[in-house]
């Protein structure tokens, strides 16, 4: 009975604890809801909606038809028609489309007279899995197209298929996965390193009793918050820098763009990223607390809702508007931009806009809260 008592006791007292500490007991409530509508709806390894711009230089029943198989198959939505070559360059540059068909001239009149023939599709190789997928989904329609064909011919085809695939893949022929996954580390680690350190930093003033002490003295909201997260900022610039340098020594990764554009993209997004620590510490009283909001919302956005291994155009509508608010989602635009592509600022304009416009969001929201607890 003694020990009964003793359990009851301590249940009660935590219990009250519990209670008292009402943030802690939303996240635990949340989190596990949370962790289970992202895995349930972005966790999706079939890719869906891919982008396809076509370039029909036939412009005959046989090549609608090939174009509808690709359209029909439910893994393509036909986006763009190409009528000029330029166009292939600045549509995979953008990320408009991420494969292209071309379609030969004479191409009807060779499979009506049972003659080989070969379509050409150029993937966008920026994202080795996706790429990989896409063209296993290409082959796998052409070599049904061609055995319609074969079948329609009454042709046993010694030689081989009518039709024939000549994939072409941009950005990264070799498909290295690695030139897919250093960008998506590199807004990993600049996020998480720069929300979670100026939150913890800013609430342990808070747990220490020296927020009180701080108010008091001559230095004023702005050059606190200033000197509080410089450092930080000077870190996570380095540690994001310091990726992209051991992977060109170690995996050959390359820098085909500016490099001033490349640090100042990462510069703006840490700016970003500082601001919701901020915001955190000015919500948060307890590391604990901070650090669990922290990497909720640093930590799972950035990689299940940027696009960095799950494509957002195969995640539900409802939650492709949710990504839209994510910052990793446009940071690692920019960064495959520069790093694969060599585009300039004239490219990816929209998506450092974004970055703009959300870092300033959260920092008036940051200011705002911090001065009414300075106040």
């Amino acid at each position: 009975m003694t020990f009964a008592r003793h359990v009851v006791a301590v249940t009660r007292k935590e219990l009250r604890q519990i209670r008292r500490d009402v943030r802690t007991l939303s996240i635990l409530l949340f989190v596990p809801a949370f962790f289970l509508f992202v895995y349930g709806y972005a966790l999706n390894f079939d890719i869906r909606n891919i982008a396809l711009a076509v370039e029909d230089n036939d412009q005959s029943t046989a090549s609608r038809q090939l174009l509808s198989a690709f359209v029909r198959s439910g893994y393509f939505d036909l986006t763009s028609v190409i009528t000029e070559s330029d166009q292939v360059s600045r549509l995979l540059d953008t990320g408009t489309v991420r494969a292209v068909l071309v379609i030969p001239a004479r191409f009807g009149a060779r499979v009506a007279s049972g003659e080989h023939s070969t379509v050409q599709v150029i993937i966008n190789g920026d994202n080795a899995n996706t790429a990989t997928t896409v063209m296993g989904y290409v082959s796998g329609i052409v070599g049904s197209v061609s055995a319609q064909y074969e079948a329609e011919a009454r042709l046993a085809s010694p030689s081989g298929p009518l039709l024939t695939l000549e994939p072409r893949v941009w950005y990264n022929p070799e498909l290295r996965s690695t030139l897919f996954l250093v960008p998506g580390l590199i807004a990993y680690i600049a996020m998480l390193t720069a929300v979670v350190s100026t939150a913890l930093s800013v609430v342990r003033e808070k747990e220490a009793g020296t927020m009180e002490q701080i108010r008091m003295s001559p230095i004023g909201p702005v050059a606190y918050v200033v000197g509080k997260t410089t450092p930080y900022f000077v870190i996570s610039l380095a540690s994001s820098m310091g990726v992209v340098a051991v992977s060109m020594l170690l995996f050959d990764l390359p820098v085909r763009g500016s490099w001033t554009l490349l640090v100042g993209s990462v510069a703006l997004f840490l700016v970003g990223a500082l601001a919701t620590g901020l915001l955190i510490s000015t919500i948060a009283e307890s590391q604990q607390v901070a650090f669990q909001v922290a990497l909720l919302s640093s930590f799972l956005p950035t990689l299940m809702l940027s696009g960095f291994i799950f494509p957002i155009s195969s995640m539900p509508v409802f939650l492709q508007y949710v990504t839209s608010v994510v910052p990793a989602r446009y940071f690692l635009t920019v960064l495959r931009g520069v790093l694969l592509k060599g585009v300039g600022i004239e490219t990816v304009w929209r998506d450092l806009a974004a970055l703009a416009v959300i870092a300033a969001v959260l920092l008036t929201l940051s200011s705002v809260r911090l001065r009414r607890q300075w106040a």
